[in-house]
């Protein structure tokens, strides 16, 4: 479960979608000159280039591919944005972008899902990656975390 180490809890009912999103995201800042559009639009811009793209996907679902009773949520989201560099990074390629969607229960407060962005923010700053789009929805139960990761190779 959750530890409670901030008494304080926002509902993220009282944010709403875009609320939590402009929230979750205002530290992120772009890297990569073919990040054109990040975050904060219908989609993001990213400029072509003569190498060959590089996207990975991966989805990971509470109970099955992490356990929170061990895993801190900060820790949750490095995590999730590693297993897709590490995937770009085998292509020999170089990853300049991610994308994160998330779907979450009521069960998990707006501190909580600030956690979760502070590991992904490492990730981002520590590797250089832009973050540049994804999703919030809502969640019966549990927590669900898709993260894409978009690179470069020569051809």
């Amino acid at each position: 479960m959750l530890e409670d180490k901030n008494p304080q809890k926002t509902s993220l009912a009282e944010l709403g979608e875009f609320g939590l999103i402009n929230h979750i995201t205002q530290y992120f800042n772009l890297n990569h000159s073919s990040s054109v559009k990040g975050v904060g639009d219908d989609a993001a811009v990213l400029e072509a280039s003569e190498k060959q793209t590089l996207v990975t996907t991966d989805l990971l679902v509470e109970g099955v591919h992490f356990d929170l009773s061990y895993m801190p949520l900060k820790h949750l989201g490095y995590k999730a944005v590693m297993v897709n560099l590490s995937d770009v990074y085998a292509m020999n390629g170089t990853a300049e972008q991610i994308t994160v969607s998330i779907a979450v229960s009521n069960r998990f407060p707006l501190e909580a899902i600030e956690e979760l962005y502070a590991g992904i923010q490492l990730a981002c700053e520590t590797y250089k990656i832009d973050l540049v789009g994804g999703d919030t929805t809502s969640s019966t139960k549990g927590i669900l975390i898709s993260v894409t990761a978009i690179g470069k190779a020569e051809k």
